[in-house]
């Protein structure tokens, strides 16, 4: 099984230290590690130091990984392909980056087909990615990092353009897919009641560094909310045991 922890974590951009001395628990797979904190805190930083996009101080301790840090997916906020190719496309071609040559083999088909059906967007396959709405494509960033098929998925503000009811599909189907195929899967999230709900972990950074690791019904308490969002916060039981963040005031 893949672990990972993260040492003494840093990122510069120029002279200013962005992210410094982040470390964590142990996260392992199955598990959804919610990503949380103010604006500007340093999430999407520490995602894109932990693929290896800019470098730093720290490690990435990774281990059980049969693809090494190369098993590491980053999913940024904005769709990375051109806006000519059409959906399956742009899909197919994620996939074809990680295999020699450009024939296709239908087992490659077949994942493209069943990534775009578990997201409901099968019906979007050949319209152009200029053509979507920017939920649409947001669906279509993730198709195509889930189907590079990580061992740790990381993935920024994955629900930021969707309505409600898209924003539960993907994060219960990100649950799933964590638990079925043994993937940490690390979600930056706004929503904190989306953290209780959907995540077994958190990790809290604040002016780039660590505020707190661990499971989310440990770290995510009153203390917490004051210091790291300014704010006066009760933590309620709703249905089924569930927590449920309800803020009061500003401090």
């Amino acid at each position: 099984m893949v672990k990972i922890q993260l040492e003494n974590l840093g990122a510069r951009y120029g002279q200013r230290d962005v992210l410094s001395a982040v470390t964590t628990a142990t996260f392992s797979g199955g598990q959804v590690v919610a990503v949380v904190g103010p604006n500007a805190a340093g999430k999407s930083t520490l995602f894109k130091r932990m693929a290896g996009l800019i470098e730093g101080p720290g490690r990435v301790n990774l281990q059980g990984s049969e693809k090494g840090l190369k098993g590491i997916c980053y999913m940024p906020q904005g769709l990375n392909a051109s806006a000519r190719l059409t959906v399956y496309e742009s899909v197919l071609l994620a996939r074809k980056q990680l295999t020699p040559g450009w024939a296709v083999h239908e087992d490659e088909l077949k994942m493209v087909d069943q990534i775009l059906g578990a997201l409901g967007i099968s019906g979007l396959s050949f319209r152009n990615l200029g053509e979507l709405s920017g939920g649409q494509q947001q669906l279509v960033s993730i198709a195509q990092t889930l189907v590079r098929e990580p061992e740790v998925l990381l993935m920024d503000e994955p629900t930021s353009a969707l309505d409600m009811n898209r924003q539960v599909q993907v994060l219960g189907f990100m649950g799933k897919l964590a638990r079925e195929r043994r993937v940490i899967v690390f979600i930056a999230l706004h929503d904190l009641n989306q953290a209780l709900r959907f995540a077994d972990q958190v990790l809290v950074i604040a002016n780039g560094t660590t505020q707190g690791s661990g499971p989310c019904d440990e770290v995510i308490n009153v203390p917490m909310l004051r210091d790291v969002y300014g704010v006066q916060a009760r933590i309620e039981k709703c249905s089924r045991g569930m927590r449920h963040v309800l803020i009061d005031n500003v401090v």
